[in-house]
């Protein structure tokens, strides 16, 4: 039964019981059922909005405050939820058949690469992961042809999956840095099947295979990793059970690289 007796307006005095009255007036007004919401009148409502208004007025930082507090809430959320991704689908981020597997193939260290071959960041992130490549012959490159970049990237994509089914290791990889390479213009299939006659292709096998199932397979999973990990952008990285968006250098991925030699994981401690 609902307590009908008439309340004394109330008195708040300490800027600490601000959260306090604060949460109470939400739960009054929002997330309570209509009933709760008598507990307080019309009166108290605005006395206790008149005290939150007037406290944040003199103390603008403590908005400030609880959006760092809410940003930072929400990174450490969805880095959470991203590690749990990469676990859930380790298998299909490391060896899925229809990835390039580059560097040394039986490496005892794994990085994944998202990226798109009109992408700019990724252009730029190359010489990174080929010193990565050089200086660290344990390291097995994953790389993942993600085209988020118009009909271009997904023409290329198409070109370089079918490709696979021919051409691997150093010969790949050659094919892939000049392809990713590109600059000045947009790479799209003519350019695609120029730098695979170059890498030594069987031009009229290509063809064949750009028509076979692999293709819409091999884009279709990767659209879904992307969507479980909440990927948005290219270059992205997979390292251990970190997810690392961005061109972020070549030393912030050895770090992380050694780390997972040290301890399994991107991030020791």
């Amino acid at each position: 039964m609902i307590d009908k007796t008439p309340r004394k307006p109330l008195r708040l005095r300490a800027p600490r019981l601000v959260a306090a009255c604060f949460g109470a007036l939400l739960a009054a007004q929002i997330w309570t059922p209509a009933p709760a919401a008598a507990q307080f009148s019309e009166t108290q409502k605005s006395e206790i909005g008149t005290i939150i208004r007037d406290y944040l007025m003199k103390n603008p930082e403590v908005l400030r405050d609880a959006i760092n507090e809410l940003e930072s809430r929400t990174a450490r959320a969805e880095t959470e939820a991203r590690s749990k991704a990469v676990v859930d689908n380790k298998e299909l981020l490391t060896n899925s058949p229809y990835s390039a597997v580059v560097g040394n193939p039986n490496g005892k260290v794994t990085l994944v690469e998202f990226f798109d071959y009109n992408c700019g960041y990724c252009k730029t992130a190359l010489p990174d992961l080929a010193r990565l490549a050089k200086d660290h012959p344990d390291l097995r490159i994953v790389l993942k042809d993600f085209p988020v970049l118009g009909p271009g990237s997904v023409e290329a994509a198409q070109v370089a999956i079918a490709l696979r089914s021919q051409i691997k290791g150093q010969k790949y990889w050659d094919f892939h840095t000049k392809l990713l390479g590109t600059r000045g213009k947009p790479v799209g299939k003519t350019e695609a099947l120029a730098a695979a006659k170059d890498a030594g292709a069987d031009m009229a096998k290509l063809q064949k295979d750009l028509e076979g199932p692999a293709i819409s397979t091999s884009l279709q999973e990767v659209a879904r990793l992307a969507d479980a990990l909440s990927l948005s952008g290219t270059p992205t990285y997979v390292v251990g059970d970190e997810v690392v968006v961005g061109a972020v250098g070549y030393d912030a991925l050895k770090s992380k690289l050694d780390n997972v030699r040290k301890c399994g994981k991107a991030s020791c401690g």
